[in-house]
């Protein structure tokens, strides 16, 4: 019995699996999981109620995070926004803005070292001008596109194996 899910989607994307090849149709088998993934990736970048932290923004964050993966592949899910800003700010570029700069360190500590994270660096979003409810957008955010870096890792080495 072959079982195929619809259309690939970012995480098949990012891992290479091969439309109808065995770990793309094993995914098929947890539809909860295809959809549920997916749902949160756009719950995370596009959301009902941005709380001020624009799509652009998000998604120049969550590419800022994404090179730390070095996969071609994931990255092409997150395009440098229009932006000069925030384009440099999803290149991985220190921002000169305040807000923008303390976004962009955190970032790269949860990228890094999630263990790291602390309640000072938590201040350090709050004294930057961010509110409560945008700390924690952004912390969905970062803890998504780290999901998404470790799982799409994990699909490409059992596709590698297959």
């Amino acid at each position: 019995m072959t079982i195929h899910h619809a259309r690939p989607d970012a995480l098949d994307r990012a891992a290479n699996l091969a439309e109808g090849g065995a770990v793309f149709d094993l995914r098929a088998l947890r539809p909860e999981f295809l959809n549920g993934a997916e749902d949160c990736r756009m719950a995370v970048l596009t959301p009902d109620n941005d709380l001020g932290l624009s799509p652009s923004l998000r998604a120049a964050l969550a590419r800022r995070v994404a090179l730390t993966a070095e996969n071609d592949r994931l990255l092409a899910d997150y395009p440098a926004p229009e932006d000069q800003a925030l384009a440099a700010l999803s290149h991985g570029e220190r921002p000169e803005d305040r807000r923008l700069a303390a976004m962009a360190d955190h970032a790269d500590m949860i990228a890094a070292n999630p263990g790291a994270s602390s309640r000072e660096s938590l201040e350090a979003l709050l004294e930057a001008g961010m509110t409560v409810p945008q700390v924690i957008a952004l912390s969905e955010l970062l803890a998504f596109v780290c999901f998404q870096i470790r799982v799409a890792h994990g699909l490409l080495l059992l596709e590698q194996s297959a």
